[in-house]
């Protein structure tokens, strides 16, 4: 099970970069979830300082086009989750030495796009029999995971709104987004809704083995 949490960091010269607030715990609990249950994870971890759960297999990686490496080669699985909170972007071109400040000018920064890691996964040769996104909305949260769901080719889509103090923080409140319908939780610690995920998983894991 590939299993990307935390942000990444897209350098822009040796002392500088372009990140994210995530912190990495809600991916972090739902790795420790997942082992506990039984699962075989492998936690491809953005830069983040947290103690890696037990029965887990760590890779660190800090940029998307890293991460997107490492959970290629983490394939295949049967299940991936996607929590990683990758930049959309990273600097066209990386400064092998420090940008110096030119008076009030401020230098200009060219962006380009970073790989879709959960497209590329989701329609790729290697598909895992379940693939669940994340989304990190502010407004419209269930209409956006919605959209995101169909236009990734994801299975879920595990949204949350992180307008408040989410990033960083220790409670979270999501909806599971599926081709069934919304499931939402209540506000709960981010280990609880760790394991409620992992327990749906494990659930639609012995569904499909009965039919």
């Amino acid at each position: 099970m590939p299993h990307p949490a935390g942000p990444t960091w897209e350098a822009i010269d040796p002392v500088r970069y372009i990140a994210n607030r995530s912190s990495g715990k809600q991916g972090f609990a739902i790795a420790a979830a997942a082992a506990a249950l039984g699962a075989r994870v492998t936690l491809v971890a953005g830069p983040v300082a947290l103690k890696t759960p037990a029965g887990v297999k760590r890779l660190d990686v800090e940029s998307a086009q890293e991460m997107a490496e490492t959970v290629k080669r983490s394939l295949p699985a049967d299940v991936a989750v996607m929590v990683a909170a990758v930049a959309d972007w990273r600097p066209k071109e990386y400064r092998g030495e420090k940008i110096k400040k030119r008076g009030s000018a401020p230098p200009a920064l060219m962006l380009t796009e970073n790989p879709d890691i959960l497209t590329n996964l989701a329609t790729g040769a290697k598909r895992p029999g379940l693939v669940i996104g994340f989304a990190a909305e502010t407004e419209n949260v269930i209409e956006n995971a919605k959209q995101k769901r169909k236009r990734k080719v994801a299975d879920w889509i595990v949204a949350n709104d992180v307008s408040g103090d989410v990033m960083g923080g220790d409670m979270n409140r999501v909806h599971i987004v599926s081709a069934e319908g919304v499931e939402t939780l209540n506000e709960m610690p981010k280990s609880a809704v760790a394991m409620a995920l992992a327990e749906r998983i494990a659930a639609a894991f012995r569904a499909e083995a009965a039919e």
